[in-house]
């Protein structure tokens, strides 16, 4: 597939970010996911870590029920200059299409961290959502971490999301408030009223920062 293009939901859609390719996650996948998820700063954001094989697995089927209905489409990115390496995860959530807003969640992995993995791809998935999903109404994207997440705050504004909104805390899932990352659709002349909802979140982990 081209760069930002090609089919919308298809599981072997592929495009490229500026030297990476994002994929759908693979079966075989399972021992990269693992040892991402080993690592104490992305356990600082996941809700629900995954420690075993099983637990992967059921993951991975996560991601193809979302593909499946067209509520989640969830990418492995990867580096193909380093072999294919996984260096993480980016997902597009839409469980209210008719809604005309989404919401974007990623994650990157402790040993490609400082690579400029996260406002690669997410810039590249910004553009492919925009594009596939225009005939669908979609107007708005979303971008939610907690407010310690420092990182999260630059990749959202690097990448044209500016700060919309600060959310309340709601422990003891979420034990801090949150900020809400805004970028409005080219063609939106605008500003969609903000949704009453709390969402997952996107950053280094899983949970109100990530791609979980």
């Amino acid at each position: 597939m081209s760069d930002h293009g090609g089919t919308t939901t298809g599981t072997d859609l592929t495009f490229t970010a500026d030297g990476l390719l994002l994929r759908p996650w693979r079966e075989e996948d399972v021992p990269v996911l693992l040892k991402a998820y080993d690592d104490p700063v992305m356990r600082q954001w996941v809700r629900l870590p995954l420690d075993t094989p099983e637990e992967a697995a059921r993951w991975l089927e996560s991601q193809r029920t979302g593909w499946a209905s067209g509520t989640r489409f969830s990418f492995a990115v990867t580096d193909p200059g380093r072999g294919g390496e996984v260096v993480g995860n980016l997902a597009l959530k839409r469980p209210e299409p008719e809604t005309g807003r989404a919401e974007v969640g990623y994650w990157t992995a402790a040993w490609a961290r400082g690579r400029g993995v996260a406002p690669r791809a997410l810039a590249a998935l910004t553009d492919w959502a925009f594009a596939a999903f225009a005939e669908q109404g979609l107007t708005r994207l979303e971008l939610l971490h907690q407010v310690d997440n420092a990182a999260s705050c630059r990749v959202a504004e690097k990448c044209g999301y500016p700060l919309a909104r600060v959310i309340p805390a709601l422990p003891p899932e979420y034990p801090l408030d949150g900020h809400v990352h805004v970028r409005e659709a080219p063609a939106a002349a605008t500003v969609s009223p903000p949704a009453g909802r709390r969402g997952e979140g996107a950053g280094t982990g899983g949970g109100r920062a990530s791609g979980r």
